[in-house]
């Protein structure tokens, strides 16, 4: 999280948007959750649409459910094609200004500054939002080009290098830090009450799941073993530093209690659990396929995916308590302070959402403990759209509040403002 230091806002500095005037790396999440929510489109097309002949929706898929199915069908997948085009182009438009201001702050002191304290770990953000931006663009292309899942083992093996480079990109934001933990004793112990050093284990769990991909889907023996190899080594780095600072940061909070702002590093456990649980469901599937020449057992996924589910719903709510005790939803949410970590609330949300349908239809209506578009399938459904809902509201309230009109940016010209550096 870094230092909290106060000062009073001239009349000049409250004419420049936050996002301008403090930016931080941790900016990369805003358009991290974007990238989340248009995934989370596709999650109704993934499993509501018929795709007998890919493992994913395309183009064609969504010319036969335009010609052959009911209306409500071609309502929903009209809806989820909206919801993917729009958050795919606020995803591209908050990545470019995050470039953008990322390379001005590169040439700063701040720079500098950042570097040297804990909060270098930040930078971490953007690897996790590259990777995202990748699995963004795959689904755009199966959605939106005729004819592409023809030619798509051609295109595996570029996916495989793009992720190897955000993957050598992510490896040299942490070793750069790791090595100057180790070399310098650059670690500031006393601030460690919060989970924010474990975004460099959400990022590795990000890689993993891109290169998990080509190991589920391609049938070609070395695309697919390349991919599973590479999801193994992200896969382990990210529990390697899970067990290395997991423990410091929460016996840190059982001493001084948890950082207020740092809220939200609460819930960083439940994307990271989405991503292992999606990475299982591709990794058994390219194994079952390419290696075991089966199919992988529902009920596998059902123990494996109800699991995290749980997991995550009682880390949701863990999480919820803390901190509503220490009044953070009332401070950051719907308040009107600004804090650049509260964009570290939208991707539980949509993790939370993407894992529950994978868990809806492949732990439960492929076991056929739900029936397919019954009335239980429906209420299931009904609870994603709504975690789904509130996911966005609260982006939009802090993009207004952290992205948006300098009206937006602090409730009064000259009120002392509380700022956080990453």
């Amino acid at each position: 999280m870094g230092y909290i230091h106060k000062r009073s806002l001239s009349s000049q500095e409250f004419a420049v948007p936050k996002f301008a005037r403090e930016y931080r790396p941790l900016y990369f999440l805003a358009a991290l959750g974007a990238g989340g929510l248009a995934v989370s489109f596709f999650m109704y097309l993934m499993f509501l649409i018929p795709h007998p002949n890919s493992p994913i929706p395309t183009f064609n898929d969504l010319v036969a459910v335009y010609r052959t199915e009911g209306l409500a069908l071609q309502v929903m997948t009209t809806v989820a094609l909206i919801g993917i085009a729009f958050f795919t182009v606020k995803h591209i438009l908050v990545l470019i200004a995050n470039i953008k201001a990322f390379n001005t702050l590169r040439r700063s002191p701040a720079y500098e500054t950042l570097r040297s304290s804990n909060g270098e770990v930040t930078l971490m953000a953007i690897p996790l939002t590259l990777a995202m931006t990748i699995n963004v663009l795959f689904i755009l292309g199966a959605l939106g080009v005729p004819g592409l899942w023809a030619s798509v083992e051609y295109l595996f093996p570029f996916a495989l290098v793009a992720f190897a480079a955000v993957g050598a990109l992510a490896f040299f934001f942490f070793g750069r830090y790791l090595t100057r933990l180790i070399s310098q004793r650059g670690f500031d112990n006393e601030d460690t009450n919060h989970f924010s050093q474990i975004l460099p284990a959400f990022a590795f769990s990000m890689v993993a799941v891109g290169f998990a991909s080509p190991a589920a889907m391609s049938s070609v023996l070395p695309v697919s073993v390349i991919g599973m190899v590479g999801s193994f080594l992200f896969l382990a780095a990210a529990a390697a530093w899970i067990v290395v600072k997991l423990p410091i940061s929460f016996a840190a909070i059982l001493r001084n209690g948890l950082a207020v702002e740092g809220g939200p590093t609460l819930w960083m456990g439940i994307p990271i659990f989405t991503l292992l649980g999606i990475t299982f469901i591709r990794l058994g599937s390219g194994v079952s396929h390419n290696l075991l020449d089966t199919v992988l057992s529902p009920v596998l996924a059902f123990i494996v995916l109800g699991l995290l589910v749980a997991a995550q719903l009682v880390m949701g709510l863990i999480g919820w308590a803390v901190m509503r005790r220490q009044g953070y939803f009332a401070r950051f949410v719907r308040g009107r302070e600004g804090s650049i970590p509260s964009y570290g609330l939208i991707c539980p949300g949509v993790a939370l959402a993407v894992l529950s349908m994978f868990f809806i239809h492949w732990g439960l209506v492929r076991t056929g403990v739900v029936e397919q578009f019954s009335i239980a399938h429906f209420v299931l459904l009904a609870l994603v759209v709504l975690l789904q809902a509130i996911t966005i509201r609260t982006l939009f309230r802090l993009d207004r509040r952290l992205m948006g009109a300098p009206k937006d940016a602090a409730p009064q010209p000259t009120k002392t403002e509380e700022l956080a550096t990453a």
